[in-house]
């Protein structure tokens, strides 16, 4: 994964974790306990990423369909943003995907 690939997939890790830090978020039907839980997650792949140790699965899991975010997303009133983001996220791991 090129640099540039890897600042843009930060980008989105840190929009995700705006969205994902706020206190009116419902974590009933995301595997997340609460959102210390969450971010501790999110602040471990930003950090692995950082490193230039990406964890694509990880990563692909926690954006997945009924994965953790979009089921927060959906209790929480961001499901489009999530989309947007999940988006983005395939764009830039298409090359990780086979």
């Amino acid at each position: 994964m090129t640099a540039h690939k890897r600042q843009q997939l930060a980008e989105v890790l840190a929009e995700v974790r705006t969205l994902v830090a706020n206190p009116n978020n419902d974590f009933a039907w995301s595997s997340w306990v609460d959102v210390a839980d969450a971010l501790g997650e999110l602040d471990q792949l930003s950090a692995a990423l950082a490193a230039g140790q990406v964890a694509h699965a990880e990563i692909r899991l926690i954006f997945a369909p009924t994965g953790p975010l979009q089921e927060l997303s959906v209790s929480s009133g961001w499901s489009d943003a999530y989309q947007r983001l999940a988006q983005r996220v395939d764009a830039l791991l298409c090359g990780f995907c086979r």
